[in-house]
C-alpha cells in the first residue's frame, strides 16, 4: 500500500477516512499489498528509470505474453507506476493460462484490489493460498480489501492471521493501525503503528502512516517531527497543514466517532481523489509491489 503525503482538505469525513486506508494500504497502493508475486529483483530506484525498465518488458510481454516470468514481472512494474487497468489486463490473461499458480492468482487478485474493482479482488485472493498452507501476504491483502469495502472487524481478523505467520511484521502491522484508523480506534492506531515503525524491516511509508494518525489525533508536533525523518520540513510541514485544515473545515472528532462501518463502503474508488507528492518510487508500495 502507498502512503499518502499530502491531502486535500475533504468536507466528506466518511471519504477522507476511505482515502487514509486506500493510501495507506494499497499497495495496496493497494500498495501496500505486500509479499512476493514475482521476481525478487530490485526494481530501479526512479520514475524514468521504471518507465524505460516497463517499457522493455512490455516490448517482451509482446512478444512472448504465454511467459510467465516475463507477465509477472510486467505486472509487477506496471503496478510501481499505477497502472493497476493495465496489470489486471496482463496478471488475467496469465491467470486464465494457469488457473492454479496460486503466485499468479496473488498477482491477479492484488492487481484488482488496487484497480478499485474489490468484489472481484474478494473472490479471486482466497484462491491464491489454502487454509492448511496460509500466505501472510495474501491475508494481509485480504484484509486490506475487507477495509475499504468497510468491514474493518474482518480485516482486523486477516492482519491478525498474518501475524500469526509473520510476526511483527511492519507493513502487516501498518495495515492493522490504519484499520483501527478507520475504525475510529486512533489511540490504538497510534500504538500499532508506533509498533510497526520500531520494526527493523519498517520503511518511510510505515513512519508517514504514524504521523497521518498522529496528525489526526490533533498531536501536530508530534506528526510534523515523524514526518521530518524521510521528508524535507517543508514538505512534512505541508502535509500536516493539509491535514489540520480537514479537520478545521470538516469539524470532525464527534462525527468520526459516530461514523457508521458502512459508510467506507461508500468510498470504494476514491483512492484517487489522495494526492501524492515527493515520494520515488522505491519508497511506494507499489513500487515493490509483492
Amino acid at each position: 500500500m502507498r502512503v499518502i503525503t499530502s491531502w486535500k482538505a475533504r468536507p466528506a469525513v466518511a471519504g477522507f477516512f476511505a482515502a487514509l486506508l486506500l493510501g495507506g494500504c494499497q499497495g495496496i497502493g493497494i500498495g501496500d499489498l505486500t509479499g512476493s508475486v514475482g521476481p525478487d529483483a530490485a526494481l530501479p530506484t526512479s520514475t524514468p528509470q521504471l518507465e524505460r525498465y516497463t517499457d522493455d518488458l512490455g516490448r517482451s510481454y509482446e512478444a512472448n505474453p504465454d511467459n510467465k516470468q516475463i507477465a509477472m514481472a510486467y505486472a509487477r512494474a506496471l503496478r510501481a507506476l499505477t497502472r493497476y487497468a493495465q496489470a489486471v489486463a496482463v496478471t488475467q490473461r496469465l491467470a486464465a493460462k494457469y488457473p492454479k499458480d496460486m503466485d499468479v492468482l496473488g498477482a491477479y487478485g492484488k492487481a484488482l484490489a488496487e484497480d478499485g474493482r474489490l468484489r472481484q479482488a474478494q473472490t479471486v485472493l482466497p484462491e491464491a493460498h489454502t487454509p492448511e498452507q496460509p500466505n501472510w501476504s495474501i491475508l494481509s491483502a485480504q484484509g486490506v480489501v475487507a477495509d475499504q469495502l468497510g468491514d474493518h472487524d474482518q480485516a482486523q481478523a486477516y492482519y491478525s492471521a498474518a501475524l500469526k505467520i509473520a510476526p511483527n511484521q511492519p507493513q502487516v502491522l501498518s495495515n492493522l493501525g490504519l484499520s483501527y484508523a478507520l475504525s475510529k480506534q486512533l489511540p490504538l492506531a497510534e500504538s500499532t503503528l508506533r509498533q510497526a515503525a520500531a520494526q527493523p524491516g519498517a520503511d518511510m511509508r510505515v513512519r508517514q502512516n504514524l504521523a497521518l494518525v498522529l496528525a489526526l489525533e490533533g498531536k501536530f508536533e508530534a506528526a510534523q517531527s515523524v514526518a521530518e525523518q524521510d521528508l524535507s520540513p517543508v514538505d512534512a510541514a505541508e502535509n500536516v497543514a493539509s491535514i489540520r485544515e480537514m479537520i478545521a473545515q470538516a469539524n470532525p472528532w464527534d462525527e468520526i466517532r459516530q461514523l457508521d462501518k458502512k459508510t467506507a463502503a461508500k468510498s470504494d474508488g476514491r483512492q484517487r481523489d489522495a494526492r501524492q507528492r515527493v515520494l520515488p518510487p522505491t519508497q511506494l508500495g507499489a513500487a515493490d509491489p509483492q
